[in-house]
């Protein structure tokens, strides 16, 4: 089943999940402000019934950043402007209406980190490298890298990243927690898809408080956070869907956490 996308992006759907490409190979999916406004569009509305999606990269990268081809001649105001929709995309992927699994193989540099560090769910393969080269090309992140990247891997290793062109294995950027899951070459997809699905099939209130509640809880002082966790709580346990599945779970008719 498609859905109706920028040229630079695919979209296909497997029953309650999507799978959203980035479909420029030839430019190793740099992103232009067409695919960016692509994005953003997409995740202000998915598609009716899909639940999760799996954001990946055609050919041999998932992202190389900005298209440097189109920076063009800007003012400090068009910038700043430019700048903005770049962190509205991104916002409606962090803070959107379906949680994100991105797959990462290839190329993860400057803007396509900035663009991976809005899923929720990172899969990368064992040939991802990380990057952010801005300081070499003139630049500053502007996809909201200096605010999503330092919350993983801490203020320093990204002063360093950009100070020095430092270049991170897929196992390195595994210990930091740039991946939550590392896959051999080939098979990020299928692990990212599994858990698309396994994330699909979870209460929607639920996904949608370790969306939107969860990383504002981790900002909040301890007090304010507790309470607003109960809010929370209160909230998603109020579910019809909820009290269907804990009546489930009491009686024994639903799985059980085991050890793999």
């Amino acid at each position: 089943m498609q859905a109706r996308t920028a040229a630079s992006l695919h979209f296909e759907r497997q029953d309650a999940i999507g799978l959203l490409r980035l479909d420029r190979a030839a430019k190793r999916n740099a992103l232009n402000d067409p695919t960016v406004e692509g994005l953003r569009d997409f995740f202000a509305a998915p598609p009716e019934g899909v639940r999760a999606v799996v954001l990946h990269g055609a050919g041999d990268h998932f992202c190389a950043g900005l298209d440097l081809s189109e920076l063009g001649e800007r003012s400090a105001a068009e910038g700043v402007l430019h700048s903005r929709m770049w962190h509205e995309a991104f916002a409606r992927i962090q803070f959107g209406a379906v949680p994100v699994v991105a797959v990462l193989h290839g190329a993860v540099v400057g803007g396509g980190l900035e663009l991976a560090c809005s899923a929720h769910l990172r899969v990368a393969e064992a040939s991802a490298f990380y990057a952010l080269p801005e300081a070499q090309r003139g630049i500053f992140v502007g996809g909201g890298g200096s605010v999503r990247l330092p919350r993983i891997i801490g203020a320093h290793r990204m002063a360093d990243m950009m100070l020095t062109g430092r270049v991170y294995s897929a196992e390195e950027g595994q210990a930091l927690g740039l991946s939550t899951y590392l896959e051999r070459t080939g098979q990020g997809l299928a692990k990212g898809i599994a858990l698309a699905q396994r994330i699909a099939a979870n209460v929607p209130m639920t996904n949608f408080a370790v969306m939107h509640a969860l990383p504002r809880i981790a900002e909040l002082g301890q007090d304010a956070g507790l309470f607003m966790e109960s809010l929370i709580a209160g909230i998603a346990q109020s579910e019809p869907e909820a009290k269907v599945r804990m009546t489930s779970f009491l009686e024994k008719r639903a799985w059980k956490v085991k050890k793999h």
